[in-house]
């Protein structure tokens, strides 16, 4: 991997926006306004740590979605390495939804 000076804080709002075109396929709402990523953390070696959750542990994507994440992250130039940690504390609900998530689905 080139050196680059990128610094956590651009890679951080990057890695967001990757996040940002990732949808669940039930919801037509991307996952980062859905709530389900509930941290981003970056250190200093551009290693990734997400903490995501489902919008339920039964979620037909339970699979695959966790995996879209990781590798859509992974595909980032300045991302050295991506742990996805799956978590259901707390559990999700539709509270976490942006506003623009909750008015795309017309609830506001």
């Amino acid at each position: 991997m080139s050196e680059t000076n990128i610094d956590t804080t651009e890679l951080g709002e990057k890695i967001v926006r990757v996040l940002k075109t990732i949808y669940d396929p039930e919801i037509p709402v991307d996952i980062y306004e859905l709530g389900l990523i509930y941290d981003v953390f970056v250190n200093e070696d551009y290693d990734v740590k997400i903490l995501m959750t489902l919008t339920s542990p039964n979620c037909p994507v339970a699979e695959s979605l966790p995996e879209e994440v990781k590798e859509k992250v992974k595909s980032l130039d300045a991302v050295n390495d991506v742990e996805l940690e799956l978590t259901f504390e707390p559990t999700w609900t539709q509270d976490l939804m942006s506003e623009e998530a909750k008015l795309e689905l017309g609830m506001l």
